[in-house]
């Protein structure tokens, strides 16, 4: 996307952001009838997601001469995001022991209404470890994709690649193919983008108009400091990482300031998935590494995600007036870190690890309690939704500076906003 278009997209989706949010205000009975326009815009980013991750992860292994490379990546990833997501659910954890944003609404563990959020509950009985691993491999290639769900797609994807990369000349042609696909594919979410700010429109509307600003006063203290604690770690943690690539972290949140509001639009970080890959290639890291880390990213370096369950569930047993030992929060810490990857695997993820991560306590947080978060989780959801999103480009540049696979120079000149020449194409040879 040029940069007189990205520009233009950007403005576009702040005004409709804008004009969506005195619309479900002022006028809420016409602002609930925009729900559609939201999960239209969704659906359709969904629709390509699964085909742009499984051609960019297969090009990119496919390209590369030495298949112990993916697995070198994939590790330093995972390294990566287990000490950043572990970082982030610590700090939620201080955060919400300090401030204590739960304290003082005395709620009556016996008048939580458990019905309607007995399906995030339902399901969490079945979110076992075990599931989740086993959830990665698919039953059938066409039924990941049917889905859409990331990691079975991911899976296939990494073994798909391999076996080209191991054909030599013979897997060539299927290479090049792909590599042509994934362009086209690109080209689609190009279009796509153009109906953003409808997308944007429709979801600041139908939010405002259906949950409104002031019936949400009470937790007006839980979504400020978990929305100060989002902006702390972006501009604290990840500024640190980027310091350590020698790159600076403001000059990149501008570059990425398109993603950004169509992130706070939609409250979904996949809707920015295609056009964050391109601009990190056009800045400089690797594609084959982009390819890989960028997908890996969005299902296992969850920070916002991983800040909002620790602020969550302390907020929960605060409002509860439930004590909770420096034992259970080092348990619910090691839970957390093996349910949280699966946050991003099913929808409503994000309530279905609460659930899963508070039945763990033995009963002494009722798994009833996230009812307290229902209400404004479509309010914070756009708050984990851009942390994700700014965590998952700090991830890919740290990883491709540490493989030697940045090149800063370039990057420098990007975030400077200098107009360089398109990031040169590996021919397929």
């Amino acid at each position: 996307m040029q940069a007189s278009q990205s520009k233009s997209l950007y403005i576009q989706v702040l005004i409709a952001i804008v004009l969506g949010v005195a619309l479900g205000h002022y006028y809420p009975e016409i602002g609930v009838q925009l729900n559609p326009l939201a999960v239209g815009f969704v659906k359709l980013v969904k629709m390509v997601i699964a085909p742009i991750i499984f051609v960019t992860v297969v090009v990119g292994i496919g390209k590369l001469s030495d298949t112990t490379e993916v697995g070198r990546i994939g590790l330093k990833a995972i390294i990566y995001f287990e000490i950043l997501t572990t970082l982030a659910m610590l700090i939620g954890l201080v955060v919400g022991h300090i401030i204590e944003p739960g304290s003082g609404l005395n709620a009556d563990p016996h008048s939580l209404d458990a019905k309607s959020v007995a399906q995030y509950t339902a399901n969490a009985a079945h979110q076992t470890v075990t599931d989740f691993l086993l959830g990665i491999i698919p039953d059938s290639i066409v039924g990941a994709f049917a889905r859409g769900d990331i990691l079975p797609v991911l899976f296939f994807a990494v073994l798909f690649g391999i076996a080209l990369a191991k054909l030599g000349e013979r897997g060539r042609p299927v290479i090049h193919f792909f590599d042509e696909a994934g362009a086209a594919l690109f080209g689609v979410i190009a279009l796509i983008m153009r109906v953003a700010p409808l997308g944007a429109f429709g979801a600041m509307g139908f939010t405002i108009a259906k949950y409104g600003i002031g019936s949400l006063s009470q937790l007006a203290w839980l979504m400020a400091c978990f929305y100060l604690t989002c902006a702390l770690f972006v501009l604290l943690c990840l500024s640190m990482v980027m310091r350590i690539t020698g790159l600076r972290l403001w000059p990149l949140l501008r570059y990425l300031k398109e993603e950004f509001f169509i992130v706070l639009g939609t409250s979904s970080s996949e809707t920015a998935l295609p056009g964050l890959m391109a601009k990190l290639e056009n800045l400089g890291c690797n594609r084959p590494l982009v390819g890989l880390v960028v997908p890996l990213g969005y299902a296992f370096n969850l920070d916002g995600t991983s800040i909002y369950f620790t602020m969550a569930i302390t907020f929960i047993a605060q409002a509860l007036n439930i004590p909770l030992s420096w034992g259970d929060y080092l348990m619910i810490l090691a839970v957390l870190l093996l349910t949280s990857k699966g946050a991003a695997a099913v929808t409503g993820g994000g309530f279905i690890t609460l659930a899963a991560t508070l039945a763990t306590l033995n009963g002494k947080v009722p798994v009833a309690g996230i009812v307290l978060v229902l209400a404004i989780d479509r309010f914070m959801s756009e708050a984990r939704a851009i942390t994700n999103l700014f965590g998952n480009a700090v991830a890919t540049i740290f990883v491709a500076w540490w493989e030697g696979q940045l090149d800063r120079d370039r990057a420098r000149r990007v975030l400077a906003g200098v107009e360089v020449p398109a990031p040169a194409v590996q021919p397929v040879i």
